[in-house]
């Protein structure tokens, strides 16, 4: 899925379009994405000069971006068809941990799993990853709801 079909999906657009391609998605399974970190991102300006460190709040919200794409696809076609009308929100984030930096020029691989989905709640084990090396990871919770 390139990021047109990924606009038609999330109501994000630059500069808070965070996913540029998904790459693998079982329906109520599992999403693997991708974002290609560039220097000349904003964000770079003030967070730091002379050492750009993408932040993680950026990292998170990246895996909620893409933990959207996955319930929005997993939703029924019926409900799929009435997507304008939806939007993901975001509940909570438990268990963050940042274990390494990401830089510049990284590929940052998003990698969700579900754990558990009850109606329109979706529960989600996210890890992001540089070079096959774990750089974050969260348990996130998000909810489907009508705009």
């Amino acid at each position: 899925m390139d990021v047109v079909e990924i606009q038609k999906i999330l109501p994000h657009r630059f500069p808070f379009l965070l996913i540029d391609r998904v790459v693998e998605m079982e329906e109520g399974k599992f999403i693997d994405a991708y974002k290609n970190v560039s220097i000349s991102e904003n964000v770079f300006q003030g967070h730091f000069p002379g050492h750009p460190i993408y932040p993680g709040v950026m990292i998170v919200e990246g895996m909620a971006q893409a933990g959207g794409i996955l319930a929005f696809k997993s939703m029924s076609e019926e409900d799929q068809e009435d997507i304008d009308n939806k939007v993901v929100y975001f509940m909570s984030i438990d268990n963050c941990k940042f274990r390494a930096p990401v830089r510049p020029g990284d590929r940052l691989e998003y990698k969700l799993t579900v754990t558990k989905h009850r109606g329109n709640i979706w529960m989600l084990r996210g890890e992001a990853y540089v070079d096959g090396k774990l750089t974050t990871e969260a348990d996130l919770k998000a909810m489907i709801v009508d705009k």
